[in-house]
Order: C-alpha cells, then structure tokens, then sequence
C-alpha cells in the first residue's frame, strides 16, 4: 500500500510544528500585563499552559533541527491543523486554571474564540478576572488573521516554508510578491484597525478595556463581548454604528485594504464582494424591517453581523429567540454566505458562492447554445478554469454535509430541529449567533462535534480531513 505519509514528512512536520508551539505559548504570557495591570495574581493560570507549550514546541525544534527537507503543501495543511488544535487545548487549559471549568468547557471557549465562532460557555463572563477577558479577546484577535500568520510575522523562515503554511490557513491572496512581506503588510493593515477601533469606542464614550477587548472582537469577527448583554448593554447607536464599519472592514478582503491609499478609495468601491455585502446588508435589513416589527436598528446590526460572521448581538439571546420564524430564513442564508476571501470572516464566503452560481448559469447556456460552443466564465473580466469552478462546488457540498451531520446529532439529543439547523449552521460557518441551545448545558458529546465544527470551519475543511488521514494511516501501521 502507498504511504502518503513518510516518517519524514512526520520529521518536517514535528520540527516546523514547534516553532508554532512556542509561539502560542507566548501567546499565553501576554495578558499577564492585564493581570499585572488589574492585581489579579493569577500568573499560575497562564505561566504553566505557556511553559508546557514552549517547553514541547522548543524540544520539537531542536530534536528535528536537522531535518532539511522541503515543506510540501500536506505538510502545511498538517502542521496548521494540528496548530489549531494544541492553541485550543492550551488556551483551554488558561479558562480552566483560572475559573476552575471543566477541561472540555475550557477547550471549548478556547476553540470558539480562536476560530471566531464566539459562542461563550460562561453564563456571566461580567464576573471574570479582566486577565481572562482580555486573553478571551486576544484570543479572537488572533485567530481572526490566524494563528500560523501571527507566528510567522515574527519567526523568520524561508519562503518555501512561508508559503505553504499561509495556503494551509486558507489565505491566498497575496498583497506583495512575498509571503513574508504579505504577512507583514497584512498584520500592519490589521493592526491599524485595530487602533482606528479602539480610538471610535474610546471617543464614543466606551472605557479603555471594553474599546481594546471589544475592537479585538469586532475586527477578528469573533463576537465575542467583556458583558453578557454583548455589544447591546451600551444601549448608543453611536457605539452600534462603530461596531458596524468594524465588522464590515474586517469582513473585507485585506488585498482591497491594502488597494486602498494607492487607488485613492477607489479599490474599495470597485470591488465586487464589497460592493455585494453592503447591498445584501442594505436590502436584507429593509425587507426584514417591512416583514416584521422587530427594532431598526436591531435588524441593521443583526444583518451585518450574520454576514460578516462575527456573532455580536444588540438584542438579547430570548429576544432573537421570539422574532418570528420567517426572519431567520434569510439570515441563515447569509450565514452561509459569508462575507469576501481573504478577510477574517468564516462560512462559505462570497467569492465561492459566486462562482458556483456563475458556474450554474454557464451549464443552463450551455444547455441552450449550439452543440460545441465554448461559453466562458469570467469573474472581475478574468476568465475562470474548471477547476476553480469545481473546487468551489466540491466545497460548498463538503461544508454542506457538515452542517446536515451536526443538525441530524442536535436532533437526535432532542433539541428543536429549527434551533438545531440554526446552531448548525453558526458552528460550521464560525459565526456565533445562536437561539440558546449551545451553553455549558450542552453534552458532551455535542461540545466534542460542535468543536470540530468550528475548528474545520475555520481552516475550510480540507487541512483537518487530512490530518485525520494521516492519522489514521500512521494507527493502522
């Protein structure tokens, strides 16, 4: 039998994984300034995580120093995967060391920040130490370029290595001809939001900590909030329309961003995924408002948030809960949509979708053509290949029966089937909105699949299946 995976693809693996380790373990030492800064004394509850994770990351690197091999595109989408993984498992192993949760709860807030999904375990998070809350919105920060892309703005490794650990994160895009420099430019870029964010909240009346640790979940698309009321206990429009242009910038291709200062504003307006977005938010918000006689502004900041996946809410969980049915439809349907590739925003995103309705109105004219006439697809006047069209529906059908598994499970543990099919969908698409199903009530079991949902959610599916292939290959052997 073939083996797809060779000891030493297992060597390039261990020895590149460890430089990730060691970067999520500092990863964990930083909002020890907060706990500095507040007297929380808690230096125990991110000390041992992160020492554990240096401490393994540093022995991986030098015990597979001199494996030199070229890192493959699988040994990337290994290392990413299993990467997402271990930051969950210690970010968790935080949340639990200073709360006292169960371990499965801590890995689970972990891996729902991470991953930008931003469903919170803790029923009153207003009670915790400002340490976790702000490790909670780093977190989310974090993950929403990604954990590998942070990692790698500050290690130095060759292009080859560079390159093959960015595609594994699902990003693309390149903003200069190398990777390293892309990398920089896009953390700058992100950055630079982040501050324009904090600033807004500041000048709006926020505190300090609410403005960084919010901002962090808002650029992110994370969601997740410092009160238990998210975004709506600051009860200001001022504050709700920030929140807004935030999520809409981070749910915004980066590349565009970066177009921005050279084409003088015009990238921004010409870009199509842009342009949608804005439209659907605009066109949604108006026929839900007519349907229905839920709050404006509600409606607006709902439309935005579903779509940019980021999960934030101004309405309460029983409120969203009492709207009626016919207004979840479309706001599920954007939850599968997604916001633009190459952004920080989960679900399917906008560019496959076009695609994949582009590639189903060229098979109907082909139908009705002359016998042989080639009928092109173009998208922004490039044309596309059969293989971008096929990836795109291949995707689209894997994320798909993704989504069916984890509602058949939900209904199986006898939870409502519309509230099942919603939180389905928000696990698998990381956006995080949710009709109060998925708390620390939840079983077990359904923690362990809604984990996994948000973690091949947030790396697109392909990098996870085939780490669970090569372990499987390695147990039979």
């Amino acid at each position: 039998m073939m083996r797809y995976v060779t000891k030493t693809d297992l060597r390039i693996v261990a020895r590149n994984l460890g430089i990730i380790m060691v970067g999520i373990g500092v990863m964990c030492l930083i909002p020890l300034l907060v706990d500095a800064i507040y007297f929380e004394f808690d230096l125990v509850s991110f000390a041992v995580p992160a020492l554990i994770s240096i401490g393994i990351g540093y022995f991986f690197m030098k015990y597979f120093e001199k494996t030199t091999s070229k890192v493959k595109l699988k040994h990337g989408m290994l290392i990413s995967s299993f990467a997402w993984f271990w930051a969950g498992i210690i970010g968790g192993l935080v949340f639990t060391l200073s709360t006292n949760i169960p371990v499965i709860d801590g890995i689970f807030e972990s891996v729902s920040a991470l991953t930008g999904t931003g469903i919170t375990i803790y029923e009153n998070v207003e009670i915790l130490p400002h340490s976790i809350l702000f490790f909670r919105a780093f977190e989310q920060w974090i993950g929403g370029l990604g954990v590998i892309v942070i990692v790698l703005r500050f290690v130095t490794s060759s292009g080859s290595i560079s390159s093959k650990l960015y595609q594994s994160e699902a990003r693309d895009e390149r903003l200069k001809p190398s990777i390293k420099n892309t990398i920089k430019a896009t953390v700058q870029i992100y950055t630079v939001y982040t501050l324009f964010g904090i600033i807004l909240y500041v000048l709006a009346g926020m505190p300090v900590f609410d403005s960084v640790c919010n901002t962090f979940c808002m650029i992110s698309t994370g969601g997740m909030a410092v009160k238990n009321a998210n975004i709506g206990f600051y009860h200001n429009d001022l504050i709700y329309f920030i929140s807004i242009i935030i999520m809409i910038l981070g749910a915004t291709s980066f590349l565009v961003h970066y177009k921005i200062i050279k084409t003088k504003g015009k990238s921004l307006i010409r870009d199509l995924q842009f342009k949608i977005i804005l439209c659907l938010i605009a066109s949604v918000t108006l026929m839900l408002y007519l349907a229905s006689n839920i709050v404006p502004m509600e409606l607006l900041f709902t439309v935005t948030s579903v779509i940019t996946t980021t999960g934030a809410s101004v309405a309460s969980v029983d409120a969203m809960a009492g709207w009626p049915s016919f207004v979840f439809i479309p706001l599920m349907c954007l939850m599968l949509i997604g916001g633009s590739n190459g952004s920080t925003v989960g679900a399917i995103k906008l560019f496959r979708a076009i695609i994949f309705l582009k590639g189903v109105y060229r098979n109907v004219r082909v139908i009705l053509s002359p016998v042989n006439r080639v009928i092109p697809v173009k998208l922004n006047g490039h044309p596309l290949l059969e293989e971008e069209i096929g990836q795109a529906s291949t995707f689209i059908a894997l994320y798909l029966m993704f989504i069916l598994f984890t509602w058949a499970l939900f209904c199986l543990f006898g939870y409502d089937p519309f509230k099942s099919l919603f939180a389905a969908m928000s696990l698998q698409g990381n956006n995080g909105l949710e009709l109060g199903i998925v708390n620390h009530t939840l079983s077990p079991v359904l923690k362990i699949v809604s984990m996994i949902d948000m973690w091949t959610g947030r790396l697109e599916i392909y990098p996870v299946l085939i780490l669970l292939r090569a372990g499987f290959e390695i147990f039979k052997r």
